[in-house]
């Protein structure tokens, strides 16, 4: 008993150091696409780290004198520009803030586009060595009202692919809903799916009104479609690789992480509307709990969450937040049409409360997360 505790212990800690490692690995790449970006447009750079805190190793390039340093906290990284942060367009003609703007522009897009890039590759890859994730139907409800042979008809069936509904590619369950949303119980809609060895599409009649609030109701969609649900809830279906062509693996690879950063902003835009509580998203806390538990289950879970948070990564980044690179662009945005900056310092303080709203609303989430649970 003892030494089963041990090993659980040991287990948990391995899967928390994976889900860290992970995390670390999408930033350091984030801040490596603002390093390269720089470096190619002769900014000139004080240092870039990995991690947050004290310095556990420094090394300081005699050509270029940048410092490249590992730090305590893997939770993070950064790249330093001469000039970036400090309210001030810095001493030296290469400072961040003496560039032109469309100079730093694209230093500062260069981040979110090699967290896209690296995902896009985790998901070709992915997709290529396993073949994409579909869902396979366990088991169809019964249906016993009016018109029952006309539903039996125009069912889906036990162990039926779904691979697309209503013309639209499925590759989370949140597809499903959109695909559906707006039809009413009785409406006939095209199901994809692969059956007795080969690709057909067939008509299935809606058993539910489809009306969803939010993505929490994205499971509600498998209603509709007649897909039976145990005494526990939960829905008979499974999920299973499904292999398509070269091509249409190129192209499911691109839409897949389209549909992760539509989600993203999906839920964003539920939480501004008020159709989605802060209880049901998650801080820095919940995402190395669920990256932990996902990522070891296996290596394809851990390609897909690994690509998922490097989505999350790029897009999130790219919002007009101050603090974050979207909120950067804004400035320089302004600053190359109106021909003058907004004050550094002004800047600089908006960044900085940005920079801790975005830590309160982390320990938030996380709180309410804890207090949900």
């Amino acid at each position: 008993m003892q030494l089963l505790s041990v090993t659980t212990v040991l287990q948990t800690i391995g899967s928390v150091l994976l889900a860290i490692l992970i995390l670390l690995v999408m930033i350091t790449v984030h801040e490596f696409g603002h390093y390269l970006a720089g470096k190619a447009l002769k900014f000139k750079i004080n240092e870039f780290a990995i991690g947050f805190g004290p310095r556990l190793y420094k090394h300081t390039s005699k050509k270029s004198g940048e410092d490249f340093s590992i730090r305590l906290l893997p939770l993070g990284g950064f790249c330093a520009f001469e000039g970036e942060d400090n309210g001030t367009d810095g001493e030296s003609e290469n400072s961040f803030n003496r560039k032109k703007p469309w100079q730093r522009i694209i230093v500062l897009v260069a981040g979110p586009l090699f967290n896209y890039a690296l995902a896009l590759l985790l998901i070709i890859i992915s997709l290529f060595a396993f073949g994409q994730t579909v869902f396979m139907v366990g088991s169809v409800a019964p249906y016993q009202g009016a018109g029952a042979e006309e539903y039996i008809e125009y069912s889906l069936k036990e162990e039926d692919y779904i691979l697309k509904v209503n013309g639209k590619n499925i590759f989370l369950v949140t597809d499903v809903m959109s695909a559906l949303n707006g039809k009413r119980s009785g409406d006939m809609v095209d199901v994809r799916v692969f059956r007795d060895g080969g690709e057909q599409t067939v008509k299935v009649k809606l058993r539910t009104d489809c009306n969803f609030e939010n993505t929490e109701q994205a499971y509600d969609a498998f209603d509709a479609l007649g897909i039976l649900k145990n005494e526990e809830g939960r829905y008979y279906m499974s999920a299973v690789n499904y292999r398509f062509g070269f091509f249409t693996t190129i192209g499911h690879s691109f839409l897949y992480s389209f549909r992760i950063a539509g989600t993203i902003f999906k839920v964003l835009g539920e939480l501004l509307t008020g159709h989605l509580s802060l209880s049901a998203v998650g801080g820095p806390v919940t995402t190395i709990k669920l990256t932990s538990q996902l990522a070891t289950q296996s290596l394809q879970s851990f390609f897909n969450i690994a690509a998922y948070i490097g989505v999350n990564l790029a897009v999130f980044n790219l919002l007009p937040i101050p603090a974050l690179d979207g909120s950067k662009v804004i400035f320089c945005l302004i600053e190359w049409v109106f021909r003058k900056p907004v004050p550094r310092k002004v800047e600089a303080i908006i960044h900085a409360a940005g920079f801790v709203l975005i830590l309160g609303f982390a320990v938030l989430v996380d709180i309410l997360q804890f207090v949900h649970c």
